[in-house]
C-alpha cells in the first residue's frame, strides 16, 4: 500500500491600500477572469518577506516593502483541492519609473474601493478575508517570523 504525503501550499499575498483603493490583479485561473491580491507561492530558498516582495514585483511591476503580517490562514476549497497556507502582509510600495513586464498569467492591475469588492469574481475566499482583516487593524509584527538556518 502506498502512503500519501499530505502537504499544504504556502502562499503570501499584499495588501496594498493608497486613498481608499485596493491593488488587485486581474489573473487567469482555470480560464476565468478572477481578482486577487499581488500573491504567490514560496519559493525553496526564499524567507516569506522574499516571496511577498517577489511576488507583487512579477504581478504588479512595483516594490513592496512588508510592514507587518496580517493573518495567516489556511483555506481548502473541498476534500479534493489541496489545502493553502497563506501568509498575508500589509505594507508601502515604492513606483518605480521603469516599467517591468507582468507575470504571464496577469492581465491588469486595478486600484479598487471595497464598496467594489463584493461585486468582483474573487480568486477564493481569502481576498476578503485578508482585506477585512486589514481594515479591522489586524496587525503583527514581522518578528513573529523567524528563518532557522539549517545544518547544511
Amino acid at each position: 500500500m502506498t502512503e500519501t504525503r499530505w502537504t499544504p501550499r504556502a502562499t503570501v499575498a499584499a495588501i496594498i491600500e493608497e486613498a481608499g483603493c485596493f491593488l488587485l490583479v486581474e489573473e487567469r485561473d482555470a480560464g476565468q477572469r478572477v481578482f486577487n491580491q499581488p500573491a504567490g507561492h514560496l519559493e525553496e530558498g526564499e524567507s516569506l518577506i522574499e516571496a511577498v516582495q517577489r511576488e507583487t514585483r512579477e504581478e504588479t511591476g512595483l516594490h513592496f516593502t512588508p510592514g507587518y503580517l496580517v493573518g495567516i490562514y489556511r483555506w481548502q476549497r473541498d476534500a479534493d483541492s489541496p489545502c493553502f497556507l497563506r501568509f498575508c502582509f500589509g505594507g508601502q510600495i515604492r513606483r518605480d519609473a521603469a516599467a517591468r513586464p507582468l507575470d504571464s498569467a496577469i492581465v491588469a492591475t486595478h486600484w479598487k474601493p471595497y464598496a467594489e469588492l463584493a461585486g468582483l469574481p474573487l480568486r477564493s475566499p481569502l481576498v476578503m478575508r485578508c482585506i477585512d482583516d486589514y481594515l479591522a487593524g489586524r496587525r503583527y509584527h514581522l518578528d513573529l517570523l523567524r528563518d532557522i538556518p539549517g545544518a547544511g
